[in-house]
């Protein structure tokens, strides 16, 4: 009785046990503090493409993983952070940016936001000002005096 209470606590344990420990930890070696400070600026700015709402820090997409590593490896080579982005968007696209250029192919993205919201303000201005301009139904007193002795007849 006693093994088996322990097997199913074992079997417990081991089913309860949380997926983030089985997670892997990327660990680099930075040449320098500052090679270490543009690798973080860099995998904060790029965006995960498998996620769309992750930076490259937080995700941990097979892709993310290899883009962190080019990241790196290209930081190793000497590459500066301009060279980097510009490798990458030259790959992914202006996608890859959290904050793309405003550029024509990039204009809906800014300015959409902004469009959208003027073409909603203006449906419901319009929308409160037919309902301020219909006139309500006037009840004369003989309608009005009808209503009440039917009501008063119950």
């Amino acid at each position: 009785m006693k093994q088996r209470i322990s097997s199913y606590l074992l079997l417990f344990l081991f089913v309860s046990m949380p997926l983030a420990l089985q997670a892997k930890v990327e660990q680099r070696q930075f040449s320098t503090p500052q090679m270490e400070a543009d690798y973080k600026v860099l995998i904060n700015e790029l965006r995960c493409l498998v996620c769309q709402n992750q930076n490259l820090a937080d995700s941990n997409a097979e892709l993310a993983q290899d883009m962190r590593s080019k990241v790196f490896k290209m930081l190793d080579e000497g590459k500066q952070k301009d060279e980097i982005v510009d490798y990458m968007v030259a790959r992914y696209g202006d996608f890859v940016m959290y904050r793309p250029p405003v550029k024509t192919s990039t204009m809906l993205l800014w300015y959409g936001p902004i469009i959208f919201f003027v073409i909603a303000a203006l449906v419901v201005m319009t929308y409160i000002r037919r309902q301020k301009s219909t006139p309500v139904a006037d009840v004369d007193q003989q309608r009005q005096q009808k209503a009440h002795s039917l009501l008063d007849d119950e």
